[in-house]
């Protein structure tokens, strides 16, 4: 029986999953329905809202006039103006940066002037209103109420396709603004006009991503009655013309309701690339076909996971996680394979070049769950890493078309690569692999040699040491592990001793993670509530939120606490303590539960310790509260960044009942399921089944699983049991069960490789 049967079925029959899967059935579940692309578009979520394709080039979408963190993705549920359609953008990121290839129709006089919030008066920018504003994967349509405009936008990977619907005008404009970005600034730009239906060009910028190219070619399908070009707001003779604030303007004369389109491509490489992407990506002018193709994408990936839920909502907030998830890292070559690597060189990929890798975010849930449903796409994460290795000396840290910006601490691609390694994804050379992890981790620079000399980061020499340091021991550990699956035993030894330096950040008098600033001498003075974020010695956090940053060795920490009995009491304490964190950190530091931050990710894996102490009951507890309170389906639904897809992947590992709490392991521990029913479609035609009984918001704690019919007590269920296939029941009830999951044999061990 193939794949694709199971699939179907799964889904669409109301019955149990097992007798479903020998009954036929012709309609495929359209699962965009359950997607709302706005949840995380208020608050501090920061997500794309637009249209685009699974991990795609392009995201085309609307930008606001407003400004500053809370539009770093350039959208914000409270702004209500349009500047122009923009072809890139980030999704979920703590920095603001792309918004290239501005892309805005107007009708009346030419106005080059987008406006700004100083001076708003004159602006081209348009207001909009949320109700005249739909919002579907691979679809945008909004009307801009200062034009009458209706615009509409799809895409393709490298593509974006747009639709302007226009009244009656004289004088109907589109502008194309290569001055404006999001929190960047052009640095050079170029435009031509090529024919009387192509323009082409480029946009140079420097921001977060600090040396920027982009280049594009724009085809309409009507030839224009005129075009023009502009610097800032001058216009310039000629067909062409290289400046800063370059702008173009493409005029006609319209009837009511006609349809202008323009197709959009983009290129790291070249203009004549971008014309390549559209040739091959988007030949034609069927808007409605390119439309209903984007969502056969997006409903292709949903397909991965089916779930049953009890209501509509819950089924809304997993599908948008999972839309959320498949947004990044996004496609960063052409159709011929062509890219710009981090040395400034042209290169040829035999893969697929991705870029956008948020590391330190999502190598704790974004990543693993990449490895268990998207091998293939991992093997293309994982050469895409080795590549940028190669070009820089290093393995990405958090790198953005083609520049590594070094933010954030720690070598977060390391667990990456050993989880897909030691997983067993072979679409990589490992030795290539091994050699990129361990000359990353022997570096000298960021803090690396204090560790290879003191074995700690000394706090008075590298801003946010304890952080770094904590973050270096996992990556130690994760070396190890290759060391020792590739047979390199004095290897192995090394990263396993430097694994356990995160013992030296331990202040056995404080009971914390604490800076030090010798072998003898602590920072002080010392308060685990108060973060001063680039003051201090931790990354967007405290002392409460760092003592758990062990996830590769929590025997080792509980021994550091005392034993499990102080080690479960500390935990509950963390879930309870009260305390001023500081108010520099206070857009990171949100959806608390005592000092717990469930909006910044050093706090993701900590609810899950309790297994480790033979208490899955009070991991289950605090699960299903961060499940139930902390994710809505309102446009502040998301508690903090969505991170490039980690706040969305560890509310669909959560939902389903496991979580990988060391994210290179290959052991997912147990929590508290949402759903009734999953079915994880794997490679190779491998489906594991999950059933829940007698969930509800009262039955939180499991009392009981069955795996392939056999009583399975263990709190814990190894990455190589999902991928074989197979059938998990899990039981619920109201009260925590003695027995299940308690004993000493049945908990989860972190040191432990389980693949």
């Amino acid at each position: 029986m193939n794949q694709w049967y199971k699939i179907v079925i799964a889904l669409v029959l109301n019955c149990s999953l097992a007798q479903a899967q020998h009954k036929a059935v012709t309609q495929v579940p359209n699962l965009t329905q359950y997607v709302n692309p706005m949840i995380g578009t208020g608050f501090h979520g920061h997500v794309f809202v637009g249209a685009n394709v699974p991990f795609g080039a392009v995201q085309l979408g609307p930008t606001n006039i407003g400004e500053g963190w809370d539009w770093s993705s350039g959208y914000h549920y409270s702004d209500s103006t349009i500047v122009g359609f923009q072809h890139t953008h980030l999704s979920g990121t703590g920095i603001g940066d792309l918004g290239d290839i501005s892309i805005m129709p107007i009708t009346g006089p030419i106005n080059v002037f987008k406006g700004s919030l100083k001076n708003k008066a004159g602006g081209y920018y348009s207001l909009f209103s949320h109700e005249e504003e739909v919002v579907k994967p691979g679809y945008y349509k909004v009307r801009l109420s200062k034009y009458d405009i209706q615009a509409e936008l799809t895409a393709t990977t490298r593509v974006g396709f747009h639709q302007y619907t226009f009244p009656k005008s004289s004088q109907a404009h589109i502008i194309i603004d290569l001055g404006a970005g999001i929190a960047d600034h052009a640095t050079e730009t170029y435009i031509k006009q090529v024919n009387a239906t192509t323009v082409t060009g480029y946009r140079f910028s420097k921001g977060w991503a600090s040396k920027q190219r982009i280049y594009f070619a724009a085809v309409f399908s009507k030839a224009p009655s005129g075009f023009g070009i502009y610097e800032d707001t001058t216009r310039i003779t000629g067909i062409q013309h290289k400046g800063v604030n370059v702008k173009g303007v493409v005029s006609y004369a319209v009837q009511p309701g006609e349809k202008i389109l323009v197709k959009v491509g983009i290129s790291p490489v070249s203009a004549e690339n971008a014309l390549l992407n559209i040739d091959r990506e988007l030949p034609d002018w069927n808007f409605k076909q390119t439309v209903s193709a984007a969502n056969e994408a997006w409903n292709k990936q949903l397909q991965i996971i089916f779930i049953k839920t009890d209501s509509a909502t819950q089924r809304i907030k997993f599908y948008t996680a999972m839309y959320h998830n498949l947004m990044a890292p996004s496609v960063f070559n052409d159709v011929n394979g062509q890219y710009q690597g981090t040395d400034g060189k042209l290169h040829t990929a035999p893969f697929t070049n991705l870029t956008t890798f948020s590391l330190w975010d999502t190598y704790r849930a974004a990543n693993p769950l990449y490895t268990l449903t998207q091998p293939k796409q991992v093997g293309h994460m994982i050469n895409s890493m080795l590549a940028i290795y190669q070009q820089q000396g290093k393995l990405p840290v958090w790198h953005l078309m083609a520049n590594e910006t070094n933010t954030m601490v720690g070598n977060s691609a390391i667990p990456v690569v050993a989880d897909a390694f030691l997983k067993g994804i072979k679409s990589f050379d490992k030795n290539l692999a091994y050699e990129a992890v361990k000359a990353t981790a022997m570096r000298n620079d960021r803090g690396l040699n204090f560790v290879n000399t003191l074995g700690y980061i000394p706090a008075d020499s590298t801003v946010e040491s304890v952080a770094m340091g904590l973050e270096y021991a996992i990556d130690d550990w994760c070396i190890a592990q290759m060391a020792l699956k590739m047979n390199r035993p004095s290897d192995y030894a090394y990263f396993k001793k430097r694994s356990a330096y995160y013992r030296n950040y331990f202040n056995k008098e404080t009971n914390f993670m604490q800076g030090r600033v010798s072998n003898t001498q602590w920072r002080t003075p010392f308060s685990p509530f108060v973060s001063r974020h680039m003051k201090d010695d931790y990354t967007e956090g405290n002392a409460w939120q760092y003592t758990w940053l062990v996830p590769h060795d929590v025997e080792g920490l509980t021994e550091l606490l005392g034993g499990q009995t102080a080690f479960s009491s500390k935990l509950d304490l963390f879930f309870l303590a009260k305390g001023d964190m500081g108010k520099e950190v206070s857009g990171d530091i949100s959806g608390l539960i005592g000092q717990y931050a469930h909006g910044n990710e050093p706090s993701h894996h900590i609810a899950y310790l309790y297994a480790y102490a033979g208490k899955p009951w009070r991991t289950a507890k605090q699960v299903r509260y961060i499940l139930n309170k902390f994710y809505t389906t309102k446009p502040d639904g998301i508690i903090g960044n969505e991170d490039v897809g980690q706040m969305s992947a560890w509310y669909i590992f959560s939902s389903l009942g496991f979580y990988p709490a060391n994210p290179a392991n290959g052991a997912y521990v147990f929590g508290s399921p949402t759903v009734n029913e999953a079915v994880l479609n794997l490679p190779g035609g491998k489906v594991f089944n999950i059933s829940v009984k007698n969930n509800s918001p009262v039955n939180i704690y499991i009392q009981k699983v069955l795996l392939n019919g056999v009583r399975y007590n263990k709190s814990y269920l190894p990455h190589k049991t999902i991928v074989a296939g197979g059938n998990m029941v899990i039981v619920m009830g109201s009260k925590p069960s003695p027995i299940w999951g308690v004993n000493k044999q049945d908990r989860p061990v972190s040191s432990k490789v389980y693949q």
